[in-house]
Parts: structure tokens; sequence; C-alpha cells
């Protein structure tokens, strides 16, 4: 962990037995979350470095980690994996409170990677999509989806537009999906791409969306109509 004032750095986080693939701070500043190809999840004091939960073993992943996200009351973490699992972590306890979503494999029964997932601002669901081409809008109090929204190629990330019911998927085909979560249904597709979607991120005044790809360009939509 570094200063980013000065660069010093304030803490180095040992525990992990592989590459450390995805991470990030709770909302609140007060806690670490990392996952890794070692297929643990654990939590941090970000002041004293110690490693305060270790998530693994069943019911959770078996394969490596590669996305994970923080609800905005720093309360929950939900995780993807590469076996195609979804699980959700209560950060407090370290305990697996969900599994959301385990794939039944491929057509030639391997399992497909989960490569992004979040959890909505407004709304009690989470939103998860992966190498199957599928978007998965996930009703957390019922613990059921309340859509599954079929993509032509794989799903690599995901944005919300602002505080909204309108969610944006970056897919390998190098397009971009705006989806009604209320509704499920695809509004609005951009193109432009040539290769796949790499990040989405919405501008802070809510107009636009910054898209960059694998083709090596950045593309910049306009999205006021969605927030």
């Amino acid at each position: 962990m570094w200063n980013a004032d000065n660069g010093n750095c304030l803490n180095v986080f040992s525990g992990h037995d592989a590459i450390v693939t995805c991470g990030d701070f709770t909302p609140d500043g007060k806690t670490i979350c990392t996952g890794s190809e070692d297929a643990t999840f654990r939590i941090w004091n970000p002041r004293s470095g110690e490693s305060i939960h270790v998530v693994r073993g069943h019911p959770y992943h078996t394969e490596g980690l590669t996305c994970l996200s923080i609800s905005f009351d720093s309360t929950l973490a939900i995780t993807g994996s590469k076996d195609g699992s979804v699980h959700i972590v209560n950060i407090t306890t370290g305990k697996v409170v969900s599994s959301c979503f385990s794939q039944t494999g491929s057509t030639d029964g391997n399992p497909e990677s989960i490569e992004c997932v979040l959890f909505a601002p407004n709304f009690p669901w989470a939103v998860f999509g992966g190498m199957d081409q599928n978007l998965t809008i996930w009703d957390l109090q019922n613990s059921s989806p309340r859509f599954i929204c079929n993509h032509e190629e794989g799903v690599t990330c995901l944005a919300w537009l602002g505080p909204s019911k309108f969610l944006a998927t970056g897919c390998c085909d190098g397009r971009i999906c705006i989806w009604n979560c209320l509704s499920g249904e695809c509004i609005e597709t951009f193109k432009g791409h040539e290769h796949a979607i790499q990040s989405l991120a919405v501008s802070s005044n809510l107009e636009f969306l910054v898209s960059v790809s694998m083709d090596g360009t950045a593309r910049v939509f306009e999205i006021r109509d969605f927030c």
C-alpha cells in the first residue's frame, strides 16, 4: 500500500500463494479485500497489514479469482472466478452468505470464466458477466436471477450509468450494450471498437461513457439520455 502524496510504501500484505488478480478498499476505507489465483479471498486491516479473514474451500471457488466488487455500505463482497462461480462474502465475518450462480459449464463441459461483477448502487441487485456470453442480473433479496441477458460474445466489463437502472456491458466483439435492468432489455448498442472492450468508466457529470479496447483506442460515448 502506497502513500499517493509522497510515493512511500506504507504496508506490504503477505499471505496469498499466487498472483493477486483483484483488490479494493471498502468504501468506508477501513478494510482491504483481495482475490488471488490461489482461489482465496482475503480481508485485511490496512493499518496493521494483518489478514483478518481468509475465505477458501467449500462452498467457495475452486479456481482462481478474476474479479471482485464491494457493496456501497462496506458489508459485502462479491467475487467471480475462472471456475464459473460467483459468491457473496460477509466482510465482517468472512463467511460465504450466498452462491449467486454456479455454471454447469460450456458445451464442452468446461466452466466459462466470470470476468466482471458489480453491486447495484440503488437496487438490491448484483450483476455479473463472463465468457458464457451472458449478463446475469441477480436479485439479492430472493437469491435468484431477475434476468439473464444474452450477448453475441463474452462479457468483459461492466459500468453502472450513475445511480440509475441502466448498466453498460463491454464485450469481446468490441460492442458496448446498454441494458435496462428493470426490464432486462438492451436499449442501445455502441459500436466502433474492433476488438474486446477492456474497461468502462462514466464521467463525473454522468454525461459520457469512456471505453478502452484491445484495439488500442479509447472512445467516448454520450449517455445523457440514460442518467
